[in-house]
């Protein structure tokens, strides 16, 4: 069996020509090509509360490990998953739970009273100005399901703010809401008018390129060997750039039909603290449609950063699905710490990460999946709910992209998360090695390629 390899698009045929696509398998991983080079997209995923540390902390060695039981959700794609343990939040100075969602993405402390925000640009913002703004209709996306559920009231605050600009203000950008809004933003007029757009810009490069290629053809018979010879070397490059249109053409027709529509007129996106049953039963069916739509417009070329965040910090809302009738603030600790609630919980937000990953990892960017020439970061503003203690923050990647090597856990001896912020950062391509206040920085945390 040495050297065998299976296509990931093989088929089990049978009578009358009936053909049945065989599900990813094993040894299907070699036949795909890797991504290779920077990672082109980067995602990070917010969930409030921290967890239950011994119920997500896996077992086994760095590449023979054992997933938790929260964690367990995930097996499908633990070959993408990188487990990591032993980062510390030290850029976390402030209110306890601002403090955390302020830093998380920016490594940056809450200075001064608490009504103060990050100090710096948060890691999704700086990676847009790299890879997408200017360059695709959204610099990013930002997106958040049943947002500022407590003391905030709906308003954009410190305690529920996790993206900041990548200039001198670095000021809070509020997420998108409103599922209905973004996915007519997105995908408005069937396939989408981003999608069309980007279509007849494809087509418009791909006419000026024929237009180029017949004038070459007629200037080629007029030239002597020499000057041929260096015509056709330049001939060469353009018709790489016809074949790469035609390879972005393809993504278009196969991956980039926008998601069905979802019936979210029992969601109030704009309720804030107020109890509201109906839209807290929607939030699973509310946070797949947001997470579909995340991911049509990676695959489909629209952007190349997005943050989606389940809530806020203080997480007000009830979880009727889960047969939870009280917030997740309540059993984290207003209630007493209720660790067998709060493990459903994590537990639920893993299955929406897998449903993220596997979803990502269907599709297929030309002989690699969305996943592989991505960066997924998963965080929390904190780890255990009790004692708002940051160390040993349950922090996840997964993807590829950027030499990205999933399969493992990964232990660190109390790192600063600065330093993951950082290596992340060099997975895109950018060589600094430090990220947030300096003070919090030693460098990259490595181990991650």
């Amino acid at each position: 069996m040495t050297g065998f390899k299976l296509d990931r698009r093989a088929m089990i045929r049978g009578l009358g020509g009936v053909a049945i696509a065989l599900p990813w398998l094993e040894i299907m991983g070699e036949a795909r090509a890797q991504a290779t080079g920077p990672a082109k997209r980067f995602i990070a995923v917010y969930t409030p509360g921290g967890t239950v540390r011994d119920r997500w902390l896996p077992t086994g060695t760095e590449s023979d490990f054992v997933l938790s039981p929260i964690l367990s959700p995930l097996e499908a794609v633990k070959h993408r998953l990188l487990v990591l343990d032993g980062v510390e939040m030290r850029s976390a100075q402030g209110e306890q739970h601002q403090a955390g969602i302020c830093a998380l993405l920016t490594g940056t402390p809450q200075d001064g009273n608490f009504d103060n925000y990050a100090g710096g640009p948060s890691i999704d913002q700086v990676i847009a100005t790299r890879i997408s703004r200017g360059i695709k209709q959204h610099a990013s996306l930002y997106m958040a399901v049943r947002w500022a559920t407590g003391n905030s009231r709906g308003l954009l605050s410190p305690i529920n703010a996790t993206v900041f600009e990548d200039n001198a203000s670095c000021a809070p950008i509020p997420p998108r809401l409103d599922p209905v809004a973004i996915f007519n933003s997105l995908f408005a007029g069937g396939p989408g008018a981003d999608l069309v757009a980007q279509r007849e810009r494809l087509a418009r490069k791909r006419s000026i390129l024929d237009y180029v290629d017949r004038r070459y053809d007629n200037l080629a018979k007029r030239l002597g060997v020499a000057d041929r010879a260096k015509l056709d070397a330049h001939l060469t490059k353009v018709r790489e750039i016809e074949r790469g249109i035609q390879v972005q053409e393809d993504a278009l027709g196969e991956q980039c039909a926008a998601p069905a529509r979802v019936d979210t007129s029992d969601y109030k996106h704009d309720i804030g603290s107020t109890f509201e049953g109906a839209t807290d039963a929607a939030i699973p069916k509310v946070g797949r449609y947001m997470i579909d739509m995340m991911v049509t417009a990676m695959a489909c070329d629209l952007t190349g950063v997005g943050v989606f965040q389940w809530t806020d910090t203080e997480a007000k809302h009830t979880f009727p699905w889960l047969g939870l009738r009280e917030h997740h603030h309540y059993y984290q600790h207003d209630g007493g710490y209720r660790p067998a609630e709060l493990e459903r919980i994590y537990q639920w937000y893993a299955q929406q990460h897998a449903y993220l990953l596997e979803s990502m990892e269907a599709v297929d960017m030309g002989g690699h999946s969305l996943l592989q020439e991505s960066v997924v970061f998963f965080g929390s503003e904190l780890q255990e709910p009790p004692s708002h203690s940051k160390r040993n923050m349950p922090f996840l990647l997964a993807g590829g992209g950027g030499g990205l090597r999933g399969g493992r856990f990964v232990r660190y001896d109390n790192r600063s998360h600065n330093d993951l912020l950082v290596s992340m950062l060099n997975l895109f391509g950018d060589a600094r090695t430090s990220f947030g206040r300096d003070e919090f920085c030693d460098g990259p945390i490595g181990r991650l390629t």
